[in-house]
């Protein structure tokens, strides 16, 4: 049970690294284009999962 949740917690932090990757690569006028703020990265990533 204790391996479960830590390789739980592990994927989700690995989604919302690569989900924070991928919209730092796109420009400003796409993540606006999207709705989202270059400072909102982060919080977006984390909310993805």
């Amino acid at each position: 049970m204790f391996l479960s949740v830590v390789l739980s917690g592990l994927r989700r932090w690995l989604l919302a690294r690569e989900t924070a990757r991928q919209l730092s690569a796109l420009s400003d006028r796409e993540l606006s284009d999207i709705g989202i703020a270059r400072y909102d990265i982060t919080r977006v990533a984390r909310q993805a999962q």
